[in-house]
């Protein structure tokens, strides 16, 4: 017997790239915010006592919780914190689907949650997105695509799509699935689209997640937070506390309640990206793209007649990085983060200038 045969094997998920080349760059590939967080969270940032770092975190994030459970009209028991969305929902894939049925989550969505399935074998369903890229909500209701379900993954507005669906559709299906946990992944909510948090209180099944990496210009500080029953909470503050009870650090606590504390500039950010946004997707359409409808903080383009790849490699060379997933249904298009309105400029100039 050999010790390589005791280790688990899995695909990992593969992250865009981080450039690592001298000059100027053009970073659109990741989704990040081009605007630093608020000038609140310097401000905590620069007081830091570097003494306190000697103690534990606060094992619950007690001041970042009371604050998120403010801001969203909720009690703090209907608050989970992790180290990103991605935490959160890893976290919430260990405790809530351990069913022998599969979850379901569509073909073309966050490639991650393939991921945590099969590293925690957990069994899954992928249903298709429709031409359009929209989910069908039927084939999430038990006896559509599945007679059951262990649960249900649905990434709104979904990645890398940026298309969002609505409410009505979501509630439909999670009150189809009383029996299961319906996880929303609203890493982009804020830039579009409508949330379903309202719809917490009406059903003890719905999970709604939600990140400080995008809106919130923090991806580097890794926050994430769940909104939940009470129950589901407490299900979630257990399985964390039996894997490691001190995921939040110290700062990241801190700096998350400074950036909800500067509502102004939070959403003075969004309209600015928002805006930039709607502009540059008139300018691709100009050039010959077709853009999926956005309710992200990117979009999701194909021109009519020039491959994605050879853009993507072309643009690269000129230090503009996009993303290409080089997969089945979407190998024809590109997801394109929204900069600053001077780096869409410099990147409509490049794509004019290539096409």
């Amino acid at each position: 017997m050999n010790w390589r045969d005791n280790v688990r094997k899995t695909e990992p998920y593969v992250p865009g790239e981080q450039p690592k080349v001298s000059g100027t760059i053009i970073k659109l590939n990741t989704n990040e915010n081009p605007y630093p967080p608020s000038p609140k969270v310097k401000a905590v940032l620069d007081s830091i006592n570097i003494s306190d770092y000697r103690l534990y975190p606060d094992t619950d994030a007690a001041p970042l919780t009371a604050a998120l459970a403010d801001y969203y009209g909720v009690k703090p028991e209907n608050v989970f914190v992790g180290v990103g969305s991605d935490d959160v929902l890893a976290m919430s894939f260990l405790t809530f689907f351990n069913s022998e049925k599969d979850i379901l989550f569509s073909d073309i969505t966050y490639s991650f949650y393939k991921v945590w399935a099969e590293l925690y074998n957990i069994p899954y369903s992928c249903p298709k997105l429709d031409d359009e890229f929209n989910i069908n909500p039927d084939d999430y209701i038990p006896g559509g695509y599945l007679k059951e379900n262990g649960g249900i993954v649905i990434a709104n507005p979904n990645a890398p799509t940026s298309v969002a669906m609505k409410v009505s559709d979501i509630e439909k299906i999670i009150a189809a699935n009383r029996g299961s946990v319906v996880i929303v992944d609203e890493a982009y909510i804020d830039f579009g689209g409508e949330s379903v948090l309202p719809l917490v209180d009406r059903y003890d099944n719905l999970l709604v997640v939600r990140t400080f990496s995008k809106s919130r210009s923090m991806a580097g500080v890794r926050i994430g937070f769940a909104i939940g029953n009470e129950e589901l909470i407490s299900a979630l503050k257990a399985i964390k506390n039996s894997y490691n009870s001190y995921t939040m650090n110290m700062s990241s606590i801190l700096l998350g309640n400074a950036s909800i504390e500067d509502d102004k500039y939070f959403k003075d950010i969004l309209n600015k990206i928002i805006k930039t946004r709607d502009s540059f997707v008139e300018k691709l359409t100009e050039l010959g793209f077709d853009v999926l409808p956005s309710s992200a903080n990117f979009v999701f383009a194909k021109h009519k007649s020039v491959s994605a790849k050879f853009i993507f490699e072309e643009l690269k060379k000129k230090n503009i990085f996009v993303r290409y997933f080089d997969k089945p249904r979407i190998n024809d298009r590109l997801r394109i983060t929204i900069g600053t309105e001077e780096e869409m400029a410099a990147l409509v100039k490049e794509l004019a200038e290539l096409l």
